[in-house]
């Protein structure tokens, strides 16, 4: 337990918590003088032939004062003086402060000698600062050690009294040679922030020379290991994250630069695919099972809100949410259903900071809105600096000429690499792009090897993710095809489910859903996904073809490949049955959608199955499909659904319980009925006296947007 806690407040510079100022184990019941020797014995046998890197001298220092303590507790050990009953009580409190400092040194120690060499280097000054302070402690013990009570040997008495005098002396030790380090590695960063590459030999010097960082396996661990430092510290860290991420960026580049990729090469061919790698690609998978805390989503589109802002009742919306909800004309709060008395909207900078954060503790890209106000303000730790770009543009040449020229395997690193880059930032994915790898990215999709088809598709997809890139990947010639293949006839399940993201990221632009529909097969490998993928990618090809759903001219295109069909299989399925209902609501606007759906015996009672047991959205899109099915599909739809059992109280539940746009939308649906040639005789004649919403309108079918996942 103090163990945490110190090691804890080392690593985060902040000053121990209670915990660690308690002792460790209940020394009352121990032999306090064995304790302390055997401890003194355990820091001194790991530590006093250890070779440290950074640090020497004050860790050499530390290591000599718990020599001279082990050369005292020893001595005691052995005579009879050490017993506790014979320790005055002055002596017995020393020794129990002892064990804490000494615990404290094996703590630091230990953080000096497994730290990462670059994490060490940027720390130097609060690390020395950790030394400075414990040998002030030690100091300060042994002015008030009572020697004379120990009936210590002369020469140990000499030995302690040559402690006390040493310690009495003793200053703030900042190594010149480490402080020379870090002002180049500083002067690399400032290099790559003025638009300049540093030298290759300098470069070399410093990482391979100076730092002993010399293949590509101790050059990863470096970056993983300051990756988990900015995780770890949740933005309290110095440097600052976004100094840090340059840091890392430059770090980067240099694996490539000095060790190139056939290291790497080797690696991807031993090891086994499917085993997460540590740092980025961890975090990656986690992402996709990570659950956002309720209150940093938008209550409109139940996303993580980007630009949150506060409306006149209180409630917080995304902004771009709540704006296309005030320009349908609405006038209400969509949360409490109360009058809205303006439309002005006011940044919820607190919120958006705590997302920030969590975003960074857990690894989730954040890429505030490109059109926020620009009064928003602009998070140094969630924005990268220009020196993190500029690396990571000079990274990226590297990486986009293996793919050209490289062997296989280098084109295997490259691709896996640019998925990373491509991961966070618009910047990254915008000159990535534009430095020319989505040519060569397209020509790995067809590669026969299976890593290598795997980290195309996902480095597609990450950067199909800004705006600008989905032109570039959409007129490339022969690019959409060979996502399609990919997504039809892919060598894993991974890249299947990933190019069936793609697809959904490229058809967020409206004229590019009808190409993506018309492309052959493409359809069709959506709908298989639907049926027979995996969890992820049940949801990855609904969402395709939701916003294929979207387009009015793709509806014919999606009954010919059995859309229809496999939406309505997958209405009992909870993972995607919102979505699913979504997509069937955007279908049976159209006349031959309406009639698809009457053709499957099971889409009526799997619609009302939804109204009965579903999420709050389920409901929405469930009472909204049937709604549009009625008026699309005419007397004979309508008159179906009108005889499925107790719709009525499905209806009057949704009406008193439902969302808002639930209570819309059946208040509209009942409407019909009662339209409906048969309505009388179903409903005695006069209706069931449902208190219809005035303000529903005919063509109001919205729908909630989805986002994508990076990869």
């Amino acid at each position: 337990m103090a163990s945490a806690a110190i090691f804890s407040s080392v690593r985060r510079r902040r000053s121990p918590s209670l915990e660690a100022f308690l002792v460790p184990v209940d020394l009352t019941q121990v032999a306090l003088v064995q304790t302390l020797a055997a401890l003194s014995s355990d820091l001194v046998s790991c530590f006093s032939d250890h070779v440290f890197f950074f640090q020497r001298r004050n860790s050499r220092s530390l290591v000599r004062r718990v020599e001279i303590f082990l050369v005292v507790l020893t001595y005691l050990r052995d005579s009879r003086s050490g017993s506790s009953s014979n320790l005055s009580p002055t002596a017995v409190l020393c020794f129990k402060e002892l064990y804490l400092l000494l615990y404290r040194s094996k703590i630091l120690l230990d953080y000096c000698s497994q730290s990462s060499k670059l994490w060490l280097l940027l720390q130097s000054h609060s690390i020395s600062g950790h030394f400075h302070d414990l040998n002030q402690e030690i100091s300060t013990l042994l002015d008030v050690f009572p020697i004379k009570d120990l009936n210590l040997s002369d020469d140990i008495k000499e030995q302690v009294e040559l402690l006390q005098k040493q310690g009495r002396q003793c200053k703030l030790y900042v190594d010149k040679n480490d402080e020379v380090l870090r002002l180049k590695f500083f002067s690399f960063l400032d290099e790559f922030e003025n638009g300049r590459i540093p030298n290759h030999v300098e470069l070399r010097l410093f990482f391979v020379e100076r730092l002993g960082i010399k293949d590509v396996e101790s050059c990863r661990s470096e970056i993983e290991f300051l990756e988990e430092q900015i995780v770890n510290h949740e933005g309290d860290i110095e440097p600052a994250a976004s100094v840090l991420n340059g840091f890392i960026a430059i770090t980067r580049y240099c694996q490539f630069l000095l060790f190139g990729f056939e290291e790497d090469e080797l690696r991807l061919c031993f090891e086994n695919p499917k085993k997460p790698w540590k740092g980025l690609i961890s975090q990656e998978m986690a992402h996709t099972f990570l659950t956002i805390p309720k209150d940093f989503c938008c209550p409109i589109s139940l996303d993580l809100m980007k630009d949150p802002v506060i409306v006149s009742t209180g409630q917080t919306y995304d902004r771009s949410s709540i704006a296309r909800w005030m320009e349908e004309g609405h006038c209400t709060c969509p949360k409490t259903g109360q009058m809205l008395d303006d439309t002005r909207i006011v940044p919820n900078r607190a919120l958006r900071n705590l997302i920030v954060q969590w975003c960074i503790a857990h690894g989730v890209p954040y890429d505030p809105t490109e059109t926020g106000d620009a009064s928003a303000e602009s998070f140094a730790v969630a924005l990268p600096t220009k020196a993190a770009i500029e690396a990571n543009r000079a990274t990226a040449v590297l990486l986009i000429q293996q793919l050209a020229n490289g062997s296989q395997g280098a084109q295997t690193v490259a691709a896996r690499e640019i998925r990373l880059l491509a991961k966070t930032g618009k910047e990254n994915r915008a000159f990535i792009a534009e430095a020319g790898a989505i040519p060569h990215l397209r020509k790995l999709l067809s590669s026969s090897n299976p890593v290598a088809q795997e980290n195309a598709v996902t480095a597609m997809l990450n950067l199909s993710i800004y705006a600008k890139n989905k032109s570039r990947i959409m007129d490339e010639d022969g690019c959409l095809g060979s996502i399609v293949e990919v997504l039809r006839l892919g060598l894993t399940v991974e890249a299947r489910q990933n190019a069936a993201a793609t697809l959904f990221s490229l058809s967020a632009v409206h004229e590019y859903k009808k190409r993506i529909a018309d492309q052959g097969g493409a359809v069709e490998a959506l709908a298989e996904l639907l049926r027979v993928g995996t969890p992820r990618g049940k949801k990855d090809a609904v969402t395709a073809l939701f916003n294929l759903a979207t387009h009015a001219d793709t509806c014919s295109r999606m009954i010919e490949a059995g859309t229809v069909t496999a939406l309505v299989g997958a209405l009992g399925n909870e993972g995607v049955a919102e979505e699913v209902a979504g997509a069937l609501a955007l279908i049976v606007r159209q006349p031959i959608g309406a009639e698809a759906v009457g053709k499957e015996e099971t889409a009526v009672s799997g619609l009302i199955a939804m109204m009965q047991c579903g999420t709050p959205r389920g409901k929405e899109n469930a009472v909204a499909a049937l709604l549009e099915f009625c008026r699309t599909g005419g007397a004979t739809a309508t008159r179906r659904v009108l005889k499925a059992p107790a719709m009525a109280s499905l209806l009057q539940t949704l009406l008193f319980t439902g969302t808002k746009r639930a209570r819309r939308k059946a208040a509209s649906l009942a409407r019909v009925f009662q339209k409906c040639e048969n309505a009388a005789s179903r409903f005695g004649g006069s209706g069931v006296g449902y208190p219809f919403a005035s303000n529903s309108t005919t063509n109001d079918v919205s729908v909630v947007p989805m986002s994508i996942s990076v990869l």
